[in-house]
């Protein structure tokens, strides 16, 4: 109650400077000052600040849980093993398909039917240009 009160003498305060601003003819900055103005009394009639008002309570009882629980320290511990673990699989999983990939025999060799013919790529693939050289080739053939 007292909340949505003290939105709607907001909104009046600013009402009254919104039409002080249009009584000398500056009726663009006044518009804008209204749809301010209306901002407090409209958040607080959706429910919105007392929304905002219970976030922000819970929010500091969670942080107060944070410095005093040590369970909560343990959670974070776990989620950064998590973190961890899950980075490392990544890791060697890449590692893995590096080796792999140069374990396959080079295309063009009989009995490689799953391999790809390679492109021959120039320079281009050292300056990090590579993915371009196709669609340069398909230009270069049609002559543009």
């Amino acid at each position: 109650m007292l909340t949505t009160t003290l939105c709607a003498v907001l909104s009046a305060v600013g009402l009254a400077v919104a039409f002080r601003t249009a009584y000398r003819s500056r009726y663009l900055r006044a518009t804008r000052i209204a749809a301010l103005a209306l901002l407090p009394l409209g958040l607080a009639l959706a429910g919105l600040v007392t929304l905002a008002r219970r976030i922000g309570t819970a929010f500091g009882d969670w942080a107060a849980d944070l410095v005093f629980d040590p369970t909560v320290w343990l959670g974070f511990a776990v989620l950064a093993c998590s973190a961890l673990l899950y980075g490392i699989t990544r890791l060697i999983a890449a590692r893995a398909s590096v080796r792999k990939g140069a374990a396959q025999p080079p295309a063009g060799v009989p009995g490689a039917s799953t391999a790809r013919p390679a492109v021959q790529r120039g320079a281009d693939s050292e300056i990090g240009l590579s993915d371009f050289a196709d669609v340069e080739e398909i230009l270069r053939r049609r002559g543009i």
